[in-house]
């Protein structure tokens, strides 16, 4: 990372007397050069090794997320074996990869290109496909572990099931649909053995973990607040968590089904016509997509667990469930779970990096509000939410075990931190958060202020750091060449810019490949389980600040204060207190006993 004149001002010896040169250049070759393969990049600088024999998985849910989680693995660490998933649109693009858009191949390659196969004859002899009942992947001797990548509201059932088949599990985010199934998973996993991974993938991002050592080499100075925002341009009628129905809306007509079916003509006829070799690759590669997806029409989702249910005067049927399970409280957890998890773990990482006990920072109070401000009343989830929260900061009680640097001597405090010394309830970080649909003015990202300068983190590939309030002369470190994007995330016109950058200059980490080596690494290597970055305990306190904020965003909703303070004990994986009233014993007798 370069300085520029208005840094070196800050305080240039400082810098260089925390970090030193060789780290220095180490930074700015790491931003620049983005992940490699191999025991590459993320290897050196997390500190884990090669594999001799790559992990065998079964990948449980080959949806959208499950897709990217296929297209970030490394070969040389994971062998997939098995994928498991009951549409066959899933089952088609995890082989194909996703044609939609130059974004969406960027992001979900598919298994064959992944590995080099001939084509999916030649997929289906290296990958078993488990079409009807994933419990026959968890059967195969040849799985050692899963990835799981299913609606929030199995993960817990899915992954105790894998456990209980001594699998090891990394399980996408939000660890679970309530904190006591969190911890039946976290204390399961730590009595049996088990290495159990979360996906919060920043922690295994580089150009995160730079923005931490940022703030640990003082150039913030005292960190007092922090802004996080996912805003989407998502309208009525235009909304990428409210994709097509395969064989139309119950009672709604089938015109967006008659549109896509004409479309599939039209590229059908077009395809025969065509004499571009690339271009009719492209249109076989849409065509046979679009089919897939149109054999999803014949599924019977009730078969599978999925209900029909009415809302907003309609019925809703178990295929709608489960192809649009964010929008339903039954199966999803809303824009906190599905977006806001992400930037408050992103705002703890930071919020913990003055601590010298590793432990992460939890917050102390949420006020929020929220609801349906622009969609109608086709969904549960709220299309707004705000939110305020309070974190310790450094001295805010007399055992943070933590100093800093004042800013006006730039020496340690060394009373700070101390216990029985200069504990100060108002040393707080204020963190408020926005995630809102209908506009996508700003994207996603993070501000991150303290007393001397200014980080902003942008979309996950780009962090700049300002002097003071100054928001002009900037270090810009920059990651040119993009990374995988959700096509039911993301914000902002961000989808173009990444395909095209990727075509140009390759692939750059955004933390999803490195948090699937290290998994495979630690258990090859029987490290122990407490070396994953996102374990369970870090994990369960990402799954109680989204749930308690979508607690206190309910009680707004009902007209009554949007407040909640925390509870240490909520945290704390061995105590059975929970937030949102559920409960350890009946989660435990339900998930691992198997009682109705």
């Amino acid at each position: 990372m370069n300085l520029g004149p208005e840094q070196k001002a800050v305080g240039r010896d400082n810098y260089y007397e925390a970090v030193g040169v060789s780290r220095r250049e180490f930074m700015q070759k790491v931003i620049a050069t983005g992940a490699v393969s191999g025991a590459g990049l993320g290897a050196m600088y997390f500190n884990y090794g090669k594999v001799g024999d790559p992990l065998r998985v079964g990948v449980i849910g080959t949806g959208d997320e499950g897709q990217v989680l296929i297209g970030a693995v490394n070969p040389d660490y994971v062998q997939v074996t098995a994928i498991a998933d009951i549409r066959p649109y899933n089952v088609h693009r995890a082989f194909h990869g996703d044609w939609a858009s130059d974004a969406a191949l960027y992001a979900r390659p598919g298994l064959i290109s992944k590995y080099k196969w001939a084509g999916e004859d030649d997929a289906r002899k290296h990958v078993k496909v488990y079409d009807k009942d994933y419990h026959d992947l968890l059967k195969d001797p040849s799985v050692e572990a899963v990835i799981i990548a299913l609606p929030l509201h199995l993960h817990a059932k899915v992954a105790i099931e894998a456990m209980q088949a001594g699998k090891h599990v990394l399980c996408e985010k939000l660890m679970a649909h309530n904190v006591a199934q969190c911890k039946v998973m976290g204390r399961f996993a730590a009595d049996n053995n088990l290495y159990l991974a979360i996906g919060h993938q920043r922690h295994y991002s580089i150009l995160y973990d730079n923005a931490v050592n940022l703030i640990r080499w003082g150039l913030l100075g005292q960190l007092h607040h922090i802004r996080a925002q996912w805003h989407r341009g998502n309208l009525p009628g235009n909304d990428s968590w409210q994709q097509p129905l395969p064989g139309g809306e119950p009672g709604a007509g089938n015109k967006t089904v008659d549109k896509i079916l004409r479309q599939l003509k039209g590229m059908e006829k077009e395809l025969k016509e065509e004499t571009d070799p690339a271009r009719m690759r492209q249109l076989e590669k849409k065509v046979a997509q679009w089919r897939a997806w149109n054999d999803d029409r014949g599924l019977k989702a009730e078969e599978f667990g999925y209900q029909n249910f009415t809302l907003g005067g309609r019925e809703r049927s178990a295929l709608e469930e489960l192809c649009r399970w964010r929008l339903w409280e039954r199966t999803g957890g809303g824009l906190m779970a599905e977006l806001g998890s992400h930037q408050l773990d992103a705002a703890s990482i930071f919020c913990s990096a003055l601590r010298k006990d590793g432990k992460k920072a939890h917050p102390l109070t949420v006020h929020a509000v929220g609801g349906r401000h622009i969609f109608p009343l086709d969904r549960h989830a709220e299309d707004h939410v705000y939110c305020m929260f309070e974190f310790p900061g450094p001295s805010y009680d007399a055992d943070f075990p933590v100093g800093y640097k004042d800013e006006v001597t730039s020496t340690p405090d060394p009373k700070a931190g101390i216990p029985g010394h200069d504990a100060d309830p108002n040393k707080k970080i204020i963190v408020t958060y926005s995630s809102i649909n209908g506009n996508g003015y700003g994207g996603y990202g993070e501000v991150v202020m303290g007393t001397r300068g200014t980080l902003i983190l942008e979309r996950e590939q780009e962090v700049m750091l300002y002097k003071d309030a100054d928001t002009y002369s900037k270090v810009s470190v920059k990651n040119d060449k993009g990374g995988p994007t959700m096509d039911t995330q993301a914000s902002g016109g961000a989808q173009a810019a990444v395909a095209k950058a990727a075509q140009d200059s390759g692939p750059v980490s955004r933390g999803y490949t490195e948090e699937i080596e290290h998994w495979a690494f630690a258990i090859r290597e029987k490290s122990p389980p407490e070396s994953l970055r996102c374990r369970s305990e870090v994990a369960l306190g990402d799954a109680i600040i989204a749930l308690t904020s979508n607690i206190a965003i309910n009680r707004s909703i009902r007209g009554e204060a949007g407040y909640v303070k925390f509870k240490e004990e909520w945290f704390d994986l061995k105590s059975d207190e929970t937030p949102d009233g559920s409960s350890y014993t009946e989660e435990f007798d339900r998930l691992v006993k198997g009682k109705a």
